[in-house]
């Protein structure tokens, strides 16, 4: 005896939305390991291949099989660094986070001062070395380097943007 179409269309559900879930935690790996801490990363994910691009705390924990703490954590770290925004709903205790309505990632790439930050860094570490030598030169040039892409990124971002009205 076969299941009726209702049965077999929510296992079709259940096996898309676990296919889903693992290509998120497999691109979140990727990212964690290119230097994005690991739980955001996971938590991006999930904002992105959700179906809204929006979901509550409670609904990120269960999807992520994380404690309200991690999400937190995450949700906090994402907002600081321009992905996502709290969404206040009315009536509800429960805040939706979502990403930003602008691609999230144009966004944050326009308003890093990340770049900025490590050439100063980097500038401040070349200051405590020796004059002349072959490691001042070193991280000299790697702050010279994030200058770099600090000015290069909002022609890279046009041309991104280009890009994508291209294919539309």
């Amino acid at each position: 005896m076969s299941a009726g179409p209702e049965v077999a269309a929510a296992r079709d559900t259940l096996a898309t939305a676990a296919s889903t879930a693992a290509a998120a935690e497999r691109t979140a790996a990727a990212f964690a390991a290119a230097g994005f801490p690991k739980m955001p990363a996971r938590t991006l994910l999930a904002l992105v291949s959700s179906e809204q691009g929006s979901l509550t705390a409670a609904e990120l924990a269960d999807r992520l099989g994380a404690s309200a703490a991690a999400v937190s954590g995450a949700v906090r770290y994402l907002q600081t660094v321009g992905f996502v925004h709290r969404i206040s709903q009315p009536g509800s205790r429960r805040d939706l986070y979502a990403l930003h309505e602008d691609e999230w990632y144009v966004v944050s790439m326009r308003n890093s001062p990340v770049y900025e930050k490590l050439a100063a860094l980097t500038d401040a570490t070349a200051e405590t070395l020796p004059e002349g030598s072959p490691a001042r030169a070193r991280v000299a040039e790697m702050a010279r380097f994030y200058r770099f892409l600090k000015a290069r990124m909002p022609a890279l971002l046009d041309e991104w943007e280009r890009e994508r009205e291209g294919e539309r």
